[in-house]
C-alpha cells in the first residue's frame, strides 16, 4: 500500500462521520442482498421448495452464529492489546494478554465449524430431513453463507487495529458483485452458477482482508499454524470467557432462529413462516444499522472504558442509544407506511400481512434497538457473563411463544405469537437497559 493511500485511509479511519457513512453504505448493500435472496428465490423456486430454502437460510444463520462469539473475544483482547501498543496509557498484560497464535486457533475452529455444518446438511439431504430437488444449489448456498465466518474474523481483527474503513470498503465491493450475480438469475443465469460465482468472489475478497490482518499485526506463517501454542494460551487464560460467550451465543441463536423451527412443527400453513421471516428480516435490518453506528463509535467507547473516563463513556453511550432509537422509530414509521406493499412484493403475493401485525413489529423493533446497543458494546468490552444472564429470559420467551400461542389461540396463533414475542423483547430490553445504566455509572 502506498504511503499517500495509507495516510488517506488513516484520516478516514479517524473520522467518526466518514466511518459511519461507509458502514451504513455497507449495511445498505447487505440489506439489499438479503432481500434480493428472498425476492429472487421465491420467484424461481416452488413454494414448498422455498419453505425448505428458508429452513436452509435459518440453518446457515445458526452455523454462522455458532462461532460462539469467539471473534468478539478476539476483538476485545486484540483491541486492548493494540491500544496498549499505541501507548495510550492502557496497561498491557504480557502474560495473559493477546498472542498472535490466537488468530490461528480461531481460524482452525471456524474451518471445523463450516465443515461440521456442511456434513450435517449433507446428512439432512441424504436422509430426507430437508426436502429439495436442487441439492447442489442448497449446498453451494450454505457454503456462500458460511464464508461470512472468516469474513467476520477479518472484520473484527481489522477493526481492533483501526482498520474499520479498509474492511468496509472491501466488503462494499464484495456486496456489489454478489448482488449483481444474484439478480442475473432473473435474467436466466443458472442459480447454481450464480451462487458458485458469489462464493468465488467472497473467497478472493476475504482472503485479501485476512492478508491485510496478517501484515498489520506483523504475523508469520507459524502464527497461523501454531495450534498447540495458541490452544494452550486459550486454555490457560480465557476459557471462562469462551464458556460464557459460547453459552450466550447459543442462547441468542436459539432465541432469534428458534421460531422458524417451532412454527414448522406447529403448522403446514406457509403464512406464519412468511410473517416471521418478514419480521426477522426487519429486525436484522435494524440490528445491522444499529451495529454500524455502534461500531463507528467503538474506538472511542473502548478507549474511554479502558482509560476509566466515566464522563466520556456516559456521553458516548447516550449518543449511541439516541441514534439506535432514532433508527428504530424511522424503521417503524417506514414499516407502517410500506409494510403491506413490501410484504406482498417480497413474497410474490403468496400471503398477506395486516396492520396489527405491523404494529406489533414496530413495538418489537423499539425494544430491539436497546438490546442491540447493549450487546454490541458489552461484547466489545468482554462482559460475556453478564450478557449470558440477560439472554436467558429472551431465550425462554422465544421458544415458548409459538407453543403457547398454538395452545391458547389455534385459529390465529401467528398473531398471538407476535404478541408474546414482542413482550419478550420488551422484557429483555428492560434488563439490558439496567445493565447499561450500571455500566455508565459504575467504576471501571
Amino acid at each position: 500500500m502506498s504511503e499517500p493511500l495509507g495516510r488517506a485511509l488513516a484520516r478516514m479511519e479517524a473520522s467518526a462521520r466518514i466511518l459511519a457513512l461507509i458502514k451504513l453504505a455497507n449495511v445498505g448493500l447487505t440489506l439489499i442482498w438479503g432481500f434480493a435472496v428472498t425476492y429472487v428465490f421465491v420467484r424461481v423456486l416452488p413454494i414448498r421448495e422455498f419453505q425448505s430454502f428458508l429452513l436452509l437460510v435459518a440453518f446457515g444463520n445458526f452455523t454462522i452464529s455458532a462461532e460462539f462469539g469467539l471473534t468478539s473475544i478476539i476483538y476485545a483482547r486484540l483491541r486492548r492489546h493494540w491500544l496498549g501498543h499505541l501507548g495510550l496509557g492502557i496497561a498491557r498484560d504480557d502474560e495473559g494478554g493477546f498472542r498472535l497464535e490466537e488468530m490461528g486457533i480461531l481460524f482452525l475452529f471456524l474451518g471445523l465449524l463450516i465443515a461440521g455444518g456442511f456434513a450435517i446438511l449433507l446428512a439432512a439431504l441424504a436422509l430426507g430431513g430437508l426436502h429439495t430437488g436442487m441439492p447442489l444449489l442448497f449446498l453451494l448456498f450454505f457454503l456462500s453463507a458460511c464464508i461470512n465466518l472468516p469474513a467476520l474474523l477479518a472484520k473484527r481483527a481489522l477493526a481492533a487495529v483501526d482498520g474499520n474503513f479498509l474492511w468496509e470498503a472491501l466488503d462494499c465491493l464484495r456486496r456489489v458483485m454478489t448482488i449483481a450475480l444474484l439478480l442475473f438469475i432473473l435474467q436466466g443465469l443458472d442459480p447454481r452458477l450464480s451462487v458458485a460465482l458469489q462464493l468465488c468472489v467472497s473467497v478472493v475478497v476475504i482472503g485479501y482482508a485476512i492478508a491485510l490482518v496478517h501484515g498489520r499485526l506483523g504475523m508469520k506463517a507459524r502464527h497461523w499454524l501454531s495450534f498447540r501454542v495458541g490452544g494452550g494460551h486459550v486454555r490457560a487464560h480465557y476459557l471462562r470467557d469462551i464458556g460464557a460467550s459460547a453459552a450466550f451465543t447459543i442462547s441468542e441463536i436459539l432465541a432469534y432462529n428458534g421460531p422458524y423451527f417451532t412454527i414448522v412443527a406447529a403448522t403446514h400453513d406457509a403464512r406464519p413462516m412468511l410473517v416471521f421471516d418478514f419480521f426477522f428480516k426487519m429486525s436484522r435490518s435494524l440490528s445491522m444499522l444499529v451495529r454500524a453506528m455502534v461500531e463507528a463509535a467503538l474506538p472511542r467507547i473502548t478507549r474511554a472504558f479502558h482509560a476509566g473516563d466515566r464522563a466520556r463513556l456516559r456521553q458516548l453511550m447516550g449518543r449511541a442509544l439516541g441514534v439506535a432509537l432514532f433508527f428504530a422509530v424511522g424503521a417503524s414509521a417506514a414499516l407502517l407506511l410500506l409494510g403491506e406493499w413490501l410484504f406482498a412484493k417480497l413474497f410474490d403475493g403468496r400471503a398477506a400481512i395486516d396492520r396489527d401485525d405491523l404494529l406489533l413489529m414496530d413495538g418489537a423493533l423499539l425494544a430491539l434497538a436497546v438490546i442491540c446497543v447493549s450487546v454490541y458494546v458489552q461484547g466489545a468490552l468482554g462482559r460475556f457473563s453478564l450478557l449470558l444472564k440477560r439472554s436467558l429470559p429472551f431465550l425462554a420467551g422465544s421458544l415458548l411463544s409459538v407453543p403457547l400461542a398454538r395452545m391458547f389461540a389455534p385459529e390465529r396463533f401467528d398473531q398471538l405469537f407476535l404478541v408474546l414475542y414482542t413482550l419478550t423483547l420488551f422484557a429483555a430490553a428492560v434488563l439490558h437497559g439496567l445493565s447499561l445504566r450500571r455500566l455508565m455509572g459504575s467504576r471501571i
